[in-house]
């Protein structure tokens, strides 16, 4: 195995932590009680209802995925890179159903679509980084 740069680790490392926070806000949003759901503004909770449950089956995976694939990145095991792959498919299917089902663009939060598309980013940057290591040799 080639030795990778100083930074790789690090990068690698932050990527987890700025994943396992994807974890505790799936988890905060699949243990949302009624009375939760009563609190919400109409808006809110019409989006809430009406959410598809495969949508919420991609966010597990863009979730969970991108936070094993990264565990994998600093440990460098090559099989970080299919993992980190299927994470960004479940972004792109979240936001397929977030943004072409729901009408969240007009009625969430003025921040839901600069903090998507910060999401999208860092998950072609996870994938392109791991496909280069790979090919690098970096990883196992």
């Amino acid at each position: 195995m080639a030795a990778a740069p100083r930074w790789f680790r690090p990068v690698a490392v932050l990527a987890l932590v700025w994943n396992l926070l994807g974890c505790a806000a799936y988890l905060a949003d699949v243990t949302v009680t009624p009375d939760d759901v009563a609190r919400m503004t109409p808006a809110q909770q019409e989006l809430y209802r009406t959410r598809p449950r495969w949508a919420v089956a991609a966010t597990a995976t863009a979730v969970w995925g991108g936070a094993a694939g990264c565990l994998g990145l600093a440990l460098r095991k090559r099989w970080s890179l299919p993992l980190l792959v299927a994470s960004l498919a479940g972004v792109i299917v979240q936001d397929a159903a977030l943004f072409g089902l729901t009408r969240v663009a007009s009625t969430g939060s003025p921040v839901v679509i600069p903090l998507q598309a910060l999401v999208l980013g860092v998950s072609i940057g996870l994938v392109v980084l791991a496909r280069t290591a790979s090919r690098r040799g970096w990883l196992s």
